[in-house]
């Protein structure tokens, strides 16, 4: 997953507004008490905070990809397919 594509998803999912401000406001335990924009900042991979955001806010897998239905998932840390 690209920085592009993960802001793209934030805006899909949670909306443009909203997403921006989860992403710079809430904390995510699974990356360690930062925000979704720190842990980018720090270098964790989009996919991984892409998923420690949606596990938070607890995403249905089924509406973690957005509009585009043949969109394909990234796997999730610590899957077999990672």
């Amino acid at each position: 997953m690209r920085y592009r594509e993960f802001w793209q998803l934030v805006d899909e999912v949670f909306g443009a507004d909203y997403g921006r401000v989860l992403a710079s406001d809430h904390s995510l335990n699974d990356l360690g008490s930062r925000t979704a924009v720190a842990a980018l900042d720090d270098g964790e991979e989009p996919r991984v905070v892409w998923h420690a955001l949606c596990n938070a806010l607890q995403v249905p897998e089924s509406d973690r990809w957005g509009v585009d239905e043949f969109r394909q998932a990234p796997p999730q840390p610590g899957s077999a397919a990672s």
